[in-house]
Order: structure tokens, then C-alpha cells, then sequence
């Protein structure tokens, strides 16, 4: 289609949506209907409402590009450049892992648990977790710790477009905490087996940072790193609180348990499957 004026909405959209029907894109019409949200920042409201209304040239040619970075397999988020997580509309690209609904249960249980006190995010990427634990909750402060220079910048770029008060550090997981200083250690930590990672689909395994995803020959580097010294960092009762693989839960809580940690509980997603790993550290250690 040439970008010229007099390009149509609905003329657009049936475009858009045939070059993704061609590349294997499922549900073509309403992915095109997304990339055109993104990309305006408004609604495809006035893309459904006005259908027949002129769509300027340099605007066709923006998002037909946009569109067809996403037929070749860049994810949507990368293409439109924002990702939702709860409350919040947040800035996303290739370097931090993208936000998933899953992990938005992960601050809902920690919201339910944590009043008050310090709070650390760590792995903390685009900082979805970070930011919206500040805006939501109640919380004197909130860290996010990220070893990634990449992932911080963007984490900033959010920070500065919310306006939630996160601190974001730079840090090899725990290391750059005192002795006692968190009420709750939350983490969305790369879980994935060195095998699991390489199988996984390219529209994953091209575009978001190996760091983020991949952890040993058994998936629990990071994990059994996260569990080892949260007992260092967290105060007497404060609670530990991870993603973690539907495939290893029963492991990750044998091992937070076997660590000394108390009240070790598994917590189901959105889709029923075995995603969280809560625990305390019990008053007496």
C-alpha cells in the first residue's frame, strides 16, 4: 500500500491485518487494532467510529512499519513500545524482560502481607514490580536492584513517567543491601534450566535478555542465591516473595524450608498454576 493521503482507516486496518495473517499472526484484526493504540497513545476508538476518515501519509507510513515489525516477530510490546502491568502503562523494549500478567499477582500478594517498611525488588527490569508496589501500596520505601546498566535506565525512564518513588540501584541480587534492612524481598528471578532456554520460541528467546530468563543446568541459581541471603537481609518476620517455575515449585519450597525459613507456602497465578513462593523469616533466627 502506498503511504499517500486519502488512506482510509478501515482501509488500514484490513491492510495491517493481512500482512499479519500472512506472517502466522493470530487474531490479525485485533493485533493491527492494538498496534494502532500503541502507537497513538489513544484508543482505536476513532479508527472503529470514523472508519472512512483520512489517515495522514506520514502516519500510514509509521505504523505499517510498526506492523510489519511485528509480522517478522518482534513482540508487541517492542513495536508499540509500552507494556501494561496493573496500574501502570510502562516503557518496554529489548532490554528488560517484558512484563506479564502473571507477575502481576506477585505484588498482589505482597500488598496483602506488607503495611509498611522497606521493600526490595531484585531483577527489578523495566522496575513493573518496583513501581507499582510504591503506587499501590503503603510502603516507606522501595528499592528496585537490577545488575543490568540497560534494565536500570529503563526502569528509570519509568520511574520518571509515574512518578512512583522507587530507588533503583545497580547490584548483583542482594549484595548491595545492609545486614536486616527489608521488611519483604520480592523478586521475579530468571528460573529457566540452560535446556529450557534454549528451546525456547524465538519471539521470547530473540528479543528479551538471556540475564533475565536463564539460570544453570537446574533453573535455580538465582533462586537458591535469593534464598540464601534474604535470611541475611530481611528483618525477623519479614516475608520472601519469588516468581518461580510451575515445574520446580515443590523443589523451591523444600528449599526455602530446608533453609529455615518459616510459614513456606505455594501460591497459584491467574491460570491456576503454581507461580509463587512466599515465606517468612521466622522470628526467631
Amino acid at each position: 500500500m502506498a503511504a499517500e493521503l486519502g488512506v482510509t482507516g478501515r482501509t488500514l486496518v484490513a491492510e495491517a491485518a493481512a500482512r499479519l495473517s500472512r506472517a502466522g499472526v493470530g487474531d490479525a484484526r485485533r493485533e493491527a487494532l492494538r498496534i494502532w493504540t500503541g502507537l497513538e497513545g489513544g484508543s482505536a476508538a476513532v479508527m472503529l467510529v470514523q472508519p472512512g476518515a483520512p489517515i495522514a501519509a506520514e502516519r500510514v507510513t509509521a505504523y505499517l512499519t510498526a506492523v510489519d515489525r511485528r509480522a517478522a516477530g518482534e513482540p508487541l510490546a517492542h513495536v508499540t513500545g509500552w507494556a501494561g502491568f496493573r496500574q501502570l502503562v510502562l516503557r518496554s523494549d529489548r532490554r528488560a524482560l517484558i512484563p506479564r500478567p502473571e507477575t502481576e499477582g506477585l505484588v498482589e500478594l505482597v500488598l496483602a502481607r506488607v503495611r509498611g517498611g522497606c521493600v526490595a525488588d531484585v531483577g527489578t527490569g523495566t522496575g513493573c514490580i518496583a513501581l507499582s508496589l510504591a503506587s499501590e501500596g503503603d510502603l516507606a520505601h522501595v528499592v528496585g536492584i537490577d545488575i543490568s546498566s540497560d534494565a536500570l535506565a529503563l526502569a528509570e525512564d519509568n520511574r520518571r513517567a509515574t512518578g512512583a518513588p522507587v530507588t533503583f540501584v545497580a547490584g548483583d541480587l542482594t549484595h548491595a543491601l545492609a545486614p536486616r534492612c527489608l521488611d519483604a524481598l520480592v523478586s521475579n528471578p530468571p528460573y529457566l534450566t540452560t535446556r529450557e532456554y534454549a528451546a525456547l520460541d524465538s519471539s521470547v528467546r530473540d528479543w528479551e535478555p538471556e540475564l533475565a530468563l536463564s539460570a544453570g543446568r537446574d533453573g535455580l541459581d538465582a533462586i537458591g542465591r535469593l534464598l540464601d541471603d534474604g535470611l541475611r537481609v530481611l528483618r525477623p518476620g519479614g516475608w520472601l516473595a519469588m516468581e518461580i517455575d510451575v515445574a520446580r515449585a515443590a523443589r523451591c519450597a523444600g528449599l526455602a524450608g530446608a533453609s529455615g525459613y518459616a510459614d513456606v507456602a505455594i501460591h497459584t497465578d491467574l491460570f491456576g498454576r503454581e507461580r509463587y513462593l512466599l515465606a517468612r523469616r521466622s522470628d526467631a533466627q
